[in-house]
């Protein structure tokens, strides 16, 4: 069963991203919004982890990135209608809160 999970916390300040990480399966996809597009500025050591992910997709809402000067590199950017697709896309929805 894939699920989305949505992480919102920025990844300086608390442990979800890194427990997030240790739980996504094959299927499942990683959106990031709010302070959490901060793992993919580059040359942290958030970046280098989703780096490394091998097969989930990974997302980030493109006003958060732009709000927070990031520019896209793994990350598949997207607006909100795409997030609400994306939410209908997934056998489930995991908020990372």
């Amino acid at each position: 069963m894939a699920t989305l999970h949505v992480i919102s916390s920025s990844p300086f300040t608390d442990t979800r991203l890194g427990s997030c990480l240790r739980t996504l399966g094959p299927d499942d996809g990683l959106l990031l919004c709010g302070a959490a597009v901060q793992a993919l500025r580059r040359g942290t050591v958030a970046a280098q982890k989703l780096d490394q992910l091998a097969s989930p997709r990974l997302y980030a809402l493109n006003e958060d990135c732009e709000a927070h000067g990031i520019e896209h590199s793994k990350a598949q950017p997207i607006d909100y209608p795409q997030f609400v697709e994306l939410s209908l896309a997934y056998d489930r929805v995991n908020t990372w809160l």
